[in-house]
């Protein structure tokens, strides 16, 4: 009898972050394609995706809306504004359905956001696991570290999409 392969289970971070892609699969604009997972205690407690407000025209229905912004180097970014970012969706989820996510850690496809990291502060969420880095995540950081909001980043490289 074939001795059975020795099958390595993925940590706790690698299972939720595996999630995230699930999660993203949902996602309405392809630019980031996105997803977050708020857990805590090994308990999922919300999920979120990229895409426009409930009700509005999605970028896969109306095209993406960019707007261009300059990063923390006055460079000259596009964004797509038409959507609500992932962790954000993840953050309001929880508030709609009366989840408590204080003390909670979220996983994402990369380094929130300046608004995003703003949210997870507020909200109590006590660390952040992002796949990758963001480009544009200096202040992220540094907010992040003031807050004392704990950010584990698994690949250090930076995460590239279309329009970037």
């Amino acid at each position: 009898m074939p001795e059975a392969e020795h099958q390595v289970r993925p940590s706790w971070d690698e299972y939720f972050i595996g999630i995230t892609h699930a999660v993203a699969a949902r996602a309405t604009c392809d630019r980031g394609k996105s997803g977050a997972v708020l857990v805590k205690n090994k308990f999922i407690l919300s999920t979120g995706y990229v895409g426009a407000p409930m009700g509005l025209e999605h970028c896969d229905e109306a095209g993406h809306l960019m707007k261009t912004v300059s990063d923390e180097d006055g460079h000259a970014k596009q964004h797509c504004v038409r959507t609500t970012h992932a962790e954000q969706n993840a953050i309001v989820q929880a508030a709609r359905h009366g989840v408590s996510i204080e003390g909670a850690t979220i996983y994402c496809k990369m380094e929130p956001c300046l608004d995003c990291a703003k949210m997870i502060i507020n909200a109590g969420i006590k660390r952040v696991v992002a796949e990758r880095r963001y480009h544009a995540a200096a202040l992220t950081r540094e907010y992040f570290s003031k807050a004392g909001v704990k950010l584990d980043v698994l690949h250090d490289e930076v995460e590239n999409y279309s329009n970037q």
